[in-house]
């Protein structure tokens, strides 16, 4: 059967420079092994499945994959199945929203001019990182231990520890192992000077199924639990602006806000570059 599918770019201001995803329309009938071979073959960092909503006040139901697993949540996924679902027509039961049902629970998705945004989820862990976690980090990224200001558990799902350095430069100079025994996903965080288009840089590194480390070019949620971290811990003040993927040639934005109740709110654009079908037949 042939199914629909987009490829979206995210997170950036201009065609090709964020973070692409493959969004697969009418899912139904496919089963998770299927759905995991297809997000393989795919290649990309992540691949969406949009189904029928199974909770009560979503819009439409989200399955997200990387090459090796599925994720209950993950930012750029989320924006882009919101961007892709309503430019195939979908229409969503609340006017100035979407709600996105998904291995976390449901998520709201606010729509704005040029950009939507999601609401950050709950941490799954939070806290401080243990002396062991912490040296194995700075192991991984090839640093001393005393060049980390601050780190702490910052997972909403994929398993994010966070890591903050001095400055944006010294986020940009890193050069990390390219393998490890056992995985990791750590997110590393700097703060650029006063003036420029964006407040921090970030980049992300997380092991694939082969126990190479690899870069992700823009992290919707490595983006949304630092931000909970960084305005909570009054590291940063909302709005505020987070570059990412420069290392990678990439341009990635990253929009952070927060409103009257506390509420973090991730935005950033979406567009489609390509549109076919899957023909699995």
């Amino acid at each position: 059967m042939s199914r629909p599918f987009n490829l979206v770019d995210v997170f950036a201001e201009t065609p090709l420079a964020g973070n692409p995803l493959a969004v697969v329309f009418d899912a139904e009938g496919l089963d998770t092994d299927a759905m995991q071979r297809i997000a393989r073959w795919l290649n990309l960092s992540e691949t969406v499945f949009l189904l029928a909503p199974s909770r009560p006040g979503a819009d439409y139901r989200a399955r997200i994959f990387t090459l090796e697993r599925e994720l209950p949540f993950a930012g750029h996924p989320t924006l882009g199945a919101c961007h892709a679902w309503l430019s195939r027509g979908g229409t969503p039961a609340r006017a100035g929203q979407v709600v996105q049902d998904c291995g976390a629970g449901l998520v709201t998705i606010r729509r704005g001019e040029g950009r939507n945004a999601f609401a950050a989820p709950p941490l799954l862990r939070g806290g401080p990182v243990d002396a062991a976690d912490l040296a194995e980090v700075a192991a991984i990224l090839r640093i001393s231990p005393e060049e980390i200001v601050e780190a702490r558990w910052v997972d909403n799902g994929p398993g994010w520890i966070g890591v903050m350095l001095a400055s944006a430069e010294a986020v940009l100079v890193l050069d990390p192992a390219r393998d490890h025994p056992r995985r990791m996903d750590i997110g590393v965080v700097g703060e650029h000077g006063a003036g420029g288009e964006a407040a921090f840089e970030l980049r992300a590194f997380f092991s694939d199924q082969f126990g190479a480390l690899r870069e992700d070019p823009v992290t919707g949620s490595l983006n949304a639990s630092v931000a909970q971290w960084l305005l909570g811990e009054g590291h940063a003040e909302a709005p505020y602006v987070a570059a990412q993927g420069t290392k990678l040639g990439c341009a990635g934005r990253i929009h952070i806000s927060q409103d009257a109740d506390g509420q973090v709110w991730v935005g950033g654009s979406a567009r489609t570059i390509v549109s076919g079908v899957i023909d699995l037949d």
